[in-house]
C-alpha cells in the first residue's frame, strides 16, 4: 500500500496511490486529513493501517480520483511529506548509524589519518562497526548490542518532496544520505506500532564531522526529507537504492547501486526499533518518530567538491514508488554571533 500527503486547493489531504491514479481518502472521510489521522483510528479500533483504509474502502462511496503525475509535476497541488502530526514538536526525527555493510569505510576514513586497512579496528567507528557485526542481530526475545543513534530535531526539520534541504550560514557544508526511514505512532498506552518506510534523505554536514568525530551530534541537526510515498505493508529485508546529484543540468554524482534492508545491515530491524524505543520519553502517547536507518555509501567519501545553491538530489528506489527529489538552498554567509538577551 502506498499513501501519500498533499495539499489541495481545499486543504491537507491523504492520499493512496493505484498505478498513475491516486484515491483522494479525504473525500470519503472528512476526519481523514491526513495518514496521522487514519493511522490514529487504526489504533483505537485494534487493527493495522492497511487492514482499516481497505474495510473503510469497500463500506464508503467511491472516493475521488487524481492524476499522481498532475501532484508529481506540481500542476494539481502540492506533494507533502506522507507524515505530519498536528503538532510538530510531537515529531522526533532520529537515526541509527554504521548500520550498514560498507558505511564503516566512509565513517572510518572521516575519522581516521591512516587510509589504511588493518586487521584491528582502529577506530571508534569501526569498533562500534565490529560490535554491530557480532551482536547486533540477537535471537528472539534477546537484546542486542546497541547501535549508534543520533538526534536529527522535530516536525521544525522535516521536508517533504520538492522541498529545499538548507545549508546555514554556519555549516561548511551539506551531505546527502539516500536511506530508508521507518514511520512510527505510539498508542494511547504508549506501544510503539510501525506503519510503514518511506525513501529518506538524511542531510548532514560531514566536513564538520571530519573535522573530530564529537561533532557528529551538531552535524546532524539540519533539515532532511521523506517522501514522497509511505509504503505500508513492506517487508525490511531487501532495498535496492540510488542517487544522484544534478548541477545546472549536467550530472555531478551518480551513486551506483546502493543496498540497504536487513539483509544488507549488521543491525537487525527489531534491534534498531529496541535500542530507540527502550526509552521511555520515546513511548509518549500519541508521538510521532521518523527514524533514518543508515546508508551504504555517501558521496563525501570520494568527492572534491561541494554542494551549492540549485543543486539536484533525487533518491530513488523501484520498491519505494517516486522517486525523492529535493534541491539544495546555500543560506547566505553570515558571521555574526547570537546574542542571547538578558531578561532575567
Amino acid at each position: 500500500m502506498r499513501l501519500i500527503q498533499f495539499q489541495y486547493s481545499d486543504g491537507h489531504r491523504a492520499g493512496l496511490v493505484q498505478d498513475t491514479q491516486v484515491l483522494d481518502l479525504t473525500s470519503i472521510s472528512d476526519t481523514w486529513t491526513s495518514v496521522y489521522d487514519i493511522a490514529s483510528e487504526a489504533l483505537k479500533s485494534g487493527t493495522t493501517l492497511k487492514s482499516y483504509i481497505h474495510e473503510r474502502l469497500g463500506h464508503t462511496p467511491q472516493a475521488k480520483t487524481l492524476e499522481y503525475s498532475a501532484l508529481l509535476d506540481g500542476s494539481a497541488g502540492r506533494l507533502l511529506p506522507p507524515v505530519s502530526h498536528p503538532d510538530q514538536r510531537r515529531i522526533l526525527i532520529a537515526g541509527t548509524g554504521l548500520t550498514h555493510t560498507g558505511s564503516m569505510q566512509s565513517r572510518d576514513q572521516m575519522h581516521s589519518k591512516d587510509q589504511t586497512p588493518t586487521e584491528e579496528p582502529q577506530t571508534d567507528s569501526a569498533k562500534m562497526f565490529q560490535m554491530g557485526l557480532e551482536g547486533g542481530s540477537p535471537p528472539d526475545n534477546t537484546r542486542g548490542v546497541a547501535p549508534e543513534w543520533f538526534y536529527k530535531g522535530d516536525g521544525w526539520n522535516l521536508r517533504g518532496p520538492g522541498d529545499e534541504l538548507e545549508i546555514p550560514a554556519f555549516a561548511q557544508d551539506g551531505g546527502e544520505e539516500p536511506e530508508i526511514a521507518g514511520i512510527y505512532l505510539n498508542d494511547a498506552d504508549g506501544q510503539p506500532h510501525r506503519l510503514g518506510f518511506c525513501l529518506g534523505n538524511e542531510w548532514s554536514d560531514h566536513r564538520i564531522e571530519k573535522v573530530n568525530y564529537l561533532y557528529l551530534a551538531p552535524s546532524k541537526l539540519r533539515t532532511c526529507s521523506i517522501g514522497p510515498e509511505l509504503i505500508v505493508g513492506m517487508e525490511f529485508e531487501h532495498v535496492d537504492l540510488s542517487c544522484h546529484v544534478e548541477r545546472e543540468g549536467a550530472s555531478l554524482y551518480d551513486s551506483g547501486a546502493l543496498l540497504s534492508g536487513e539483509r544488507n545491515m549488521c543491525h537487525s530491524l527489531t534491534n534498531c526499533e529496541d535500542h530507540h524505543f527502550k526509552y521511555p520519553q520515546h513511548r509518549r502517547p500519541g508521538d510521532l518518530h521518523i527514524h533514518y536507518f543508515g546508508t551504504s555509501k555517501l558521496s563525501f567519501s570520494d568527492r572534491d567538491w561541494c554542494f551549492e545553491d540549485g543543486d539536484i538530489i533525487t533518491i530513488e528506489s523501484p520498491q519505494m514508488g517516486a522517486p525523492l527529489v529535493n534541491r539544495v538552498r546555500r543560506v547566505p554567509a553570515d558571521n555574526t554571533p547570537l546574542r542571547v538577551r538578558n531578561s532575567g
